[in-house]
């Protein structure tokens, strides 16, 4: 904890999410305006004092809608980073312990990761139907076999330790050392890889709204605002500018953590001192 309250990047863009995270849940308490009531005499109005980030083609009120926009991909990104990474912990851990498991699930993890994820995603959220609950469903099993993989690679590391053998040895069963021994020894890259999931979700979620396949409207998401706005870019730029920024603060902000996350985990990722870098171009030994 020491070592992350140092970092400074951090603590601003945690900063960042957290606010982030306050106005999507208490943002439309700060505006009067319903987030779906049209009102055609203030179509397209640019911001001022009134509609902060102006109104869309509709006249629904935008800094509402954005805020809305912020709850559903922070939602749907949650939720995907949770089942996901439950579902790919428990994967990875079962393939990493019984030869028979890695070999069949480890196959279709590869068959998976053949596809490319927007398009899975498309498929699958194409099959099911266009809402919220399907798309997160979709974004889950696309993003499971990766948390899988990197957990799987980590408890054959741990698998292969003294205590684990001296464990067998005393006669401990295979859920016993598997829960309480291989489990706890990857939280750091199942953390590491949760927070990816997570702002890879959020994107993935834009995307498939911003191409028709995500949330259906008329409930707002950043990416069927982004796809509402872009049909008149030159005309009313708040309509785009307003949701791409909150896309691009949630993807640095959830990005910028993560790498903390990895860097204090992984400490020898991180680089040297300045000191020890300058005793090393003088060639002298650093005591």
């Amino acid at each position: 904890m020491k070592r992350l309250a140092g970092q400074q990047p951090l603590v601003i863009w945690s900063a960042v999410l957290v606010l982030l995270v306050i106005l999507s849940l208490s943002g439309s308490w700060l505006s009067p305006f319903d987030a779906y009531a049209i009102n055609p005499s203030e179509r397209l109005k640019a911001p001022d004092a009134v509609h902060w980030f102006g109104t869309d083609n509709f006249g629904r009120d935008l800094f509402v809608r954005v805020v809305m926009g912020v709850r559903v991909s922070l939602s749907v990104g949650a939720a995907v980073a949770l089942i996901a990474g439950i579902t790919g912990m428990i994967i990875g851990l079962l393939c990493a312990w019984y030869r028979l498991l890695d070999l069949l699930l480890m196959r279709v993890c590869d068959g998976l990761f053949a596809i490319p994820s927007l398009l899975l995603a498309i498929a699958i959220v194409g099959i099911l139907g266009p809402n919220i609950a399907n798309v997160v469903l979709a974004l889950s099993l696309v993003y499971v076999p990766s948390i899988a993989r990197v957990i799987r690679g980590a408890a054959l590391v741990i698998k292969e330790k003294n205590y684990v053998e001296a464990l067998r040895a005393q006669g401990a069963t295979s859920a016993r050392i598997i829960w309480l021994h291989l489990l706890p020894n990857v939280i750091s890259p199942f953390i590491v890889q949760v927070s990816w999931v997570f702002s890879v979700a959020i994107l993935t979620e834009a995307a498939l709204s911003f191409l028709g396949s995500g949330v259906p409207a008329p409930t707002p998401s950043l990416g069927n605002l982004l796809l509402e706005g872009k049909k008149v870019i030159f005309t009313a730029w708040w309509m785009t500018f307003f949701p791409g920024m909150a896309i691009v603060l949630l993807i640095l902000a959830l990005n910028i953590i993560g790498d903390a996350l990895r860097d204090s985990s992984q400490p020898g990722l991180k680089p040297l001192p300045r000191s020890i870098l300058r005793q090393l171009k003088k060639g002298t030994p650093s005591r």
